[in-house]
């Protein structure tokens, strides 16, 4: 059961394989935004720029139709006429045609943004086969795109029906018009009732939006096998992390102890922790902490010290702050510089009586720790 479930699509898709999605051209698309974008286009174009349209056509085929003697029995005159009447009606139609551009262009970045990639143009002989043709239609997907198709053809056809009755009226009465003001009317007229039933797609739009996004969200979804693995890609196998880490701390924990023979004094709790100090009077601000280490770790630094002849203080509530508050290699907090100035004190004191002799210095007494610094103030 665990298996299956690990093969389960159940994951939302990562941010690598939404970017590698969108590499491929893999992103949520709705044909029917872009198709009412055009046709809205389409129709708000013939409406507004149908006056000028039908002055400019009436004009050309004025022109095209008279006949000239000499253009007739010339054929290459034929052909220049023809090519600057193809140029005339290019013109006349590159505004119009301009906008039906950049609606198009504009309407597919709506949802995915600006993408250019060139793999949805390399072959791909799974889209010509006929059986995952077959299983592309009679799937859910199909389904889903066939009561669209009906629920355009309903909502396109009704509304058609409904502009064409409402109109009839204003469509008979282009009969009795002048030919110039009749063909603007009809150009118009046929302009608003393109838009008119192009709008009756938008409730399609507004339902097809958030399916195309949701539909291409679950085509992205990852098994957990498959989450697992890109982590591992991404960030590494875990147990060659946690080996690695392991490996650094135990380098580290090794410097550390060498550097316990170099310190100047061990001050411990005395059994829980151990922090190892060291002061070189002219190269350091302040007295900084070589070594620290609870329990074991702890036992093993006194060890040490106790080898290397490294003098080792009890001083609880100054080991105490120093290990909870003093990182490796850090100075020692500016609130502790009098507690510790009195441990050096006395470790240089220990120096000079075992080089000179003479009567042994006491240890320091209550040593002046905050209580804020010292974690076990407030315990009995």
């Amino acid at each position: 059961m665990a298996e299956d479930s690990d093969l389960e699509r159940t994951e939302p898709a990562s941010s690598r394989r939404l970017e590698q999605a969108r590499e491929e051209g893999q992103v949520p698309r709705s044909r029917e935004l872009s198709t009412l974008a055009l046709l809205l286009a389409a129709g708000g174009g013939l409406w507004f720029m149908g006056t000028g349209l039908t002055e400019k056509m009436s004009l050309m085929m004025r022109q095209g139709l008279q006949l000239d003697r000499a253009v007739a029995f010339d054929p290459e005159l034929m052909l220049l006429r023809l090519k600057d009447s193809s140029l005339d009606v290019l013109l006349a139609f590159s505004p119009l045609l301009l906008l039906l551009l950049l609606v198009g262009v504009g309407s597919t970045l709506l949802i995915s943004g600006w993408l250019f990639s060139f793999k949805p143009l390399l072959p791909d002989w799974s889209r010509i086969d006929p059986l995952q043709g077959l299983t592309r239609i009679i799937s859910w997907h199909g389904m889903i795109e066939m009561l669209k198709a009906i629920a355009k053809t309903v909502l396109v056809g009704g509304v058609a029906g409904w502009v064409i009755w409402h109109n009839r009226g204003a469509v008979l009465s282009l009969i009795t018009e002048p030919l110039e003001i009749g063909m603007t009317h009809m150009v118009q007229l046929a302009g608003k009732s393109f838009l008119v039933m192009a709008g009756s797609m938008v409730l399609v739009v507004i339902i097809d939006i958030p399916f195309q996004i949701w539909d291409q969200q679950r085509k992205l979804r990852m098994t957990r096998e498959e989450v697992r693995q890109e982590s591992k890609e991404t960030e590494g196998d875990p147990h060659v992390k946690a080996h690695i880490r392991s490996q650094q701390r135990e380098m580290a924990r090794r410097r550390m102890m060498a550097e316990i023979p170099k310190a100047d004094v061990v001050v411990t709790n005395p059994t829980h922790y151990a922090v190892a100090l060291s002061y070189q009077d002219g190269s350091m601000r302040a007295p900084k902490v070589v070594a620290k280490g609870a329990h074991l770790l702890a036992a093993r630094i006194r060890q040490l010290a106790e080898e290397h002849d490294v003098p080792v203080l009890e001083a609880p509530p100054l080991a105490r702050a120093l290990y909870r508050h003093a990182e490796l290699g850090d100075e020692i907090p500016a609130a502790l510089y009098t507690a510790v100035a009195e441990v050096l004190a006395y470790v240089y004191q220990l120096r000079r009586n075992h080089q000179h002799g003479g009567p042994m210095p006491q240890p320091p007494g209550l040593l002046s720790v905050p209580a804020s610094l010292d974690p076990g103030a407030s315990a009995p």
